[in-house]
């Protein structure tokens, strides 16, 4: 990831993982603090896990749009889903699984723009519509995709990938032709 747009973007960004912390939040991986050799006025922030985030927690409740992964723990997929449609926010979400009922029903449920299915980074390439739901969408377009034909069409994208077994281990990387 390059820099941060701003100072002012990289300075609120590190706010929202210092408030996480003092809520509770562990960081796991810590990217406030990043400097680049040769690029020292750059406004960088690497990349930051949170773990045992809770929905009470300011980082749970802000889009925070920089190198940022919050990681809650639901009980079960039920909790899951809930949580997911109960925030103000509908970017985009993932699910990894082998059952194809459960990825079914993720996509068909969640009140979310953007949904992967065994793929990390739900809308990959630009024809597909980029955008959240609810407040995660600013403006009456989203920045990609058909938005002259599809105006007034709540659009869902779908991105999928089933795995040809467990026996290749975990795979988190973009699909290709080729």
């Amino acid at each position: 990831m390059g820099p941060i747009i701003t100072m002012e973007a990289r300075d609120r960004i590190a706010g929202c993982i210092a408030a996480g912390e003092r809520e509770g939040a562990k960081v796991v991986v810590d990217g406030r603090g990043l400097h680049l050799q040769g690029y020292e006025n750059g406004f960088w922030m690497g990349g930051t896990l949170l773990d045992h985030v809770t929905k009470d927690m300011s980082v749970y409740k802000t889009e925070i749009f920089g190198p940022v992964l919050s990681i809650l723990r639901a009980k079960d997929y039920a909790e899951a889903v809930d949580l997911i449609n109960a925030h103000e926010y509908g970017n985009g979400t993932a699910i990894f699984t082998r059952d194809g009922d459960a990825a079914r029903d993720f996509a068909k449920r969640i009140q979310v723009g953007m949904v992967g299915i065994n793929v990390p980074i739900p809308v990959p390439v630009a024809y597909h519509s980029f955008g959240g739901w609810k407040r995660s969408i600013f403006g009456a377009h989203g920045i990609y995709g058909k938005e002259a034909v599809h105006f007034y069409t709540r659009l869902k994208t779908v991105t999928a990938r089933w795995p040809t077994g467990i026996r290749a281990g975990a795979q988190f990387t973009f699909p290709s032709m080729g």
